[in-house]
């Protein structure tokens, strides 16, 4: 079976998931419901909380299912 990634991004952060890996711990939901929200498609929605907050939560995550990529900070010329 092919790995599947999604990428959900705020413009500071990227929330990868990796859906293959998931064991539905359910630390996430459970910890950050607004943007973790099984009952909604797509289920991730990192615009419900700060960053700092889903960096916190993500690292929660037992398989690794869920990582973060800091994206590059926009300058202006």
């Amino acid at each position: 079976m092919p790995l599947q990634i999604h990428h959900y991004s705020n413009g500071e952060i990227t929330v990868v998931w990796k859906p293959n890996l998931c064991i539905h711990s359910g630390n996430c939901v459970r910890g950050l419901k607004e943007v973790f929200d099984n009952s909604r498609i797509p289920w991730i929605d990192v615009s419900k909380a700060e960053t700092q907050r889903i960096i916190e939560q993500v690292k929660k995550c037992p398989s690794g299912a869920l990582s973060l990529i800091q994206n590059p900070k926009e300058t202006s010329e």
